[in-house]
């Protein structure tokens, strides 16, 4: 029986493969963690590519719901501050969206600076703290705070401008400073704990309440629909909706909003909770403050 003769096998092209294999991975890794220049490289096609926003979500956190389920404690975790955990909704961040539900990330390569909102700390640990001790990923393939995350995402909790969100804003909201002035001036002026409190929505850990009311507080005060996410019975995040002049307009997609229901991903029953945490001695003792030497030299 005859057999068809075999090519050997060329052992110099294999070895040039896997040695340019090898070249491009550390280069990769190099490049990343110098500052990640590579990660723009790759991300160009994606940025080009990127349209114009639609509209502003303002995500706020209950923060009753969210600190409930703190198991550890670190100095970034607001929830592990004692008597000084923060107590109602607080900024999640404000990410520009787009109609159809998708929204836009990582649009421009300026990397977060702290010091550029050096002034704003104190109110930015009080109004817009991190409630965990992860820590996310930003736009350039590594780890930052919270606020970094909100800048640069989509969706700070938070390091990521920042470098996620914000920078898809900056054609409204300009640079990293303005960014998170704006938001928090959105979030004092409509303010949502004190429209709650008003109409006798507060926290509670025996109280439900219809979530029809809630939303009609709301309606009533800013006359528009928010859009709410549950944990169970408990509210977790509420989002506010703003044309681009930040003017309040329904979050709710037109064939919700025409059925009179509210748009919600984590859907909520007809009656819910708005939590109070109290942290344990425990977790206090763990916890502290995050003050801005600590952010600062977390850079």
């Amino acid at each position: 029986m005859a057999f068809l003769p075999t090519r050997p096998l060329n052992f110099a092209a294999i070895q040039r493969i896997v040695f340019l294999i090898i070249c491009i991975g550390l280069f990769c890794f190099v490049e990343i963690n110098a500052g990640g220049d590579i990660q723009n490289i790759l991300r160009k096609g994606g940025e080009q590519n990127q349209r114009e926003f639609d509209y502003f979500l303002l995500s706020l956190q209950w923060s009753g719901t969210i600190c409930r389920k703190t198991r550890h404690c670190c100095s970034s975790n607001g929830c592990c501050r004692g008597s000084n955990a923060p107590a109602g909704f607080t900024i999640h961040g404000l990410w520009s969206d787009y109609n159809d539900g998708t929204w836009p990330s990582c649009c421009t390569g300026k990397r977060f600076d702290v010091k550029e909102i050096s002034t704003l700390l104190g109110a930015l640990n009080t109004y817009w703290p991190s409630l965990s001790c992860s820590s996310p990923s930003n736009c350039h393939g590594g780890k930052g705070i919270f606020w970094e995350h909100e800048v640069y995402p989509n969706f700070f909790s938070y390091t990521l401008f920042s470098e996620k969100h914000g920078t898809c804003s900056s054609s409204v909201t300009g640079d990293e400073y303005n960014y998170f002035l704006t938001t928090l001036n959105v979030y004092f002026k409509y303010n949502v704990t004190e429209v709650l409190s008003e109409a006798g929505y507060v926290a509670s850990n025996s109280e439900k309440y219809p979530l029809g009311g809630i939303i009609s507080a709301i309606q009533n005060a800013f006359h528009a629909t928010p859009e709410l996410e549950c944990s169970g019975d408990a509210v977790e995040e509420l989002h506010l909706c703003f044309y681009k002049d930040f003017k309040p307009r329904d979050c709710a997609v037109k064939s919700i909003a025409q059925s009179g229901l509210v748009n919600s991903r984590k859907s909520c029953p007809k009656y819910v909770s708005l939590p109070e945490f109290v942290s344990s001695s425990k977790l206090a003792n763990k916890g502290s403050e995050v003050s801005q030497s600590t952010l600062v030299s977390s850079i």
